[in-house]
């Protein structure tokens, strides 16, 4: 019983096990707890946690925890590290989007250089700052569609869009990810 303990305390998390796959044409830097990421559509950097190792073998990046504690706390953060190297992987060679849809009468969006124009039932226009490393574009004027290398970036700038009107329960108006499924309410019946 206390060998399969000690093996298990061992071993690092199942995520944090698989290595990273380097495609052709990314180049990976290790300095230290600094890890630079460079591909076709951009540069991404990472400063790893010290618990964590990260090394360079041929064509793939290997994660492994410095040191095994009883609690598992080294392992988890092995699982966390290799997913957001591996989010950085995939950034620079295919990117990462997110839809979003206005559903409403007036609702209307347009993207002009640097800021994106929202109608949403408002008494005012809504002008969103669109953040450095963000690409938005509007394909119609009830679609949104934003694009970036850095997925945490492109999913914050998404659903900082959607808080301006998030979908109401009852007939659905607001501004919605293209994928997600609105449950909506029954009116109230006299």
């Amino acid at each position: 019983m206390v060998t399969l303990i000690k093996e298990k305390q061992i071993r690092s998390s199942r995520v944090g096990r698989n290595p990273i796959p380097v495609p052709a044409g990314v180049e990976v830097t290790i300095d230290g707890q600094q890890v630079a990421v460079k591909g076709k559509k951009g540069a991404l950097e990472l400063a790893v946690h010290p618990w964590v190792v990260v090394q360079q073998e041929g064509g793939i990046l290997k994660v492994s925890p410095r040191t095994v504690t009883k609690d598992g706390k080294h392992r988890a953060m092995t699982g966390t590290m290799r997913a957001l190297l591996n989010n950085m992987v995939v950034g620079v060679t295919q990117g990462f989007e997110r839809k979003l849809q206005l559903v409403g009468v007036g609702y209307r969006a347009q993207a002009q250089g640097k800021v994106l124009n929202l109608t949403l039932g408002f008494s005012h226009p809504v002008a969103f700052a669109v953040p450095e490393g963000v690409l938005i574009e509007t394909p119609t004027q009830t679609e949104i569609i934003v694009r970036g290398v850095d997925k945490q970036q492109v999913g914050e700038a998404a659903a900082k869009i959607r808080a301006y009107r998030p979908p109401e329960p009852y007939k659905g108006k607001g501004v919605r990810y293209t994928d997600e499924t609105i449950i909506l309410k029954e009116a109230k019946k006299k």
